[in-house]
């Protein structure tokens, strides 16, 4: 069984080799640029993960999955875009550094490189792969949708959220597992259990981003906190923070959410010191922790003996515990 770092490192020695020298560069350069940029390639690694524990030699499957890692990152390029953000990892977005119609194109190129990568599969696998691939990449869009949506209104559910973020962020990590498990000749009950692994996990993971953007150390976090709050962000923490405010609470969240002109800081401090009297972080914390024991269920569902799970069991501790 492969380490989760040693993994890492093929997958990201592996994207570095598939820059090539199509024309014309300016097109080809951005897509280079964000992929160079790293990140945790959690989704190729929970793919890699998948498969070692049916087959040995993950390396076989590295080209489908630098193809999740691709269109992981077109989402976000496509997502910085519409979010008109300046800076992703610590670098300029694509459409700072060059222009919207740069990121607009390079991004719709990275979707076809993604499934020209994903497709560099076996070919006894190939639609089974396609079709899950496909039907995720819809969702995805589902979720993007519906986070905008959201923008617009007060009125948004816990279940509305959850159902959100299962479609903008869950099912990607569901589907890398999947797929691994798929081409590892899992058995279809095999492939779920790990698909709904991954849902669950996916959705502990962005609880716990919401939760890190008000607690988490801006020196670790790598970005200054409280960017949801200055934002308005309908994420988990402001949603339930409107559901049970009483009605000063509610007055005082209205203010500040509707103030067009207001000090940052100022409004982080006061719409954090809601949270902590509602106790907003102890019900972010306790829905987090929910979904990671669901998610274990499922992993110990899977039909391979525990010692085989031991790394991705570990991988997903990580997932966890981690403070950026």
């Amino acid at each position: 069984m492969m380490t989760s770092q040693e993994i890492l490192k093929l997958v990201n020695n592996h994207l570095d080799s598939l820059a090539d020298e199509r024309q014309p560069r300016h097109l080809y350069e951005p897509i280079e640029y964000v992929l160079s940029l790293g990140g945790k390639r959690i989704r190729p690694t929970l793919m890699l993960l998948a498969y070692n524990l049916y087959r040995e030699h993950p390396e076989d499957i590295l080209m489908p999955a630098c193809g999740i890692e691709t269109y992981h990152n077109y989402t976000l390029l496509h997502d910085d875009l519409m979010d008109q953000a300046d800076l992703r990892r610590g670098h300029e977005t694509v459409h700072k550094r060059w222009d919207a119609n740069t990121a607009i194109l390079s991004g719709d190129s990275m979707l076809v490189l993604a499934y020209q990568r994903m497709a560099q599969c076996r070919t006894d696998k190939l639609k089974e792969v396609i079709d899950v691939f496909t039907q995720t990449a819809l969702e995805i869009g589902e979720g993007q949708q519906y986070d905008m949506d959201f923008e617009k209104r007060n009125d948004v559910t816990e279940a509305e959220y959850i159902e959100m973020i299962r479609l903008k962020t869950s099912v990607l990590l569901a589907c890398a597992l999947k797929i691994g498990a798929i081409l590892g000749d899992a058995s279809a009950e095999d492939a779920n259990n790990l698909y709904r692994f991954g849902e669950k996990i996916g959705l502990a993971f962005q609880l716990q981003d919401d939760f890190l953007d008000v607690y988490g150390d801006p020196k670790v976090f790598g970005k200054a906190i409280g960017g949801d709050i200055v934002s308005n962000k309908k994420t988990y923490m402001l949603i339930n923070a409107f559901n049970r405010a009483d009605a000063q609470q509610r007055a005082e969240l209205e203010r500040w959410t509707q103030l067009k002109d207001f000090d940052r800081q100022e409004k982080i401090d006061a719409v954090t010191a809601l949270y902590n009297d509602m106790g907003i972080d102890r019900l972010a914390q306790d829905k987090m922790a929910t979904y990671y024991e669901e998610s274990k269920k499922y992993l110990a569902a899977v039909q391979v003996p525990t010692g085989k799970k031991r790394e991705l069991t570990a991988y997903a501790q990580q997932m966890m515990k981690r403070t950026y």
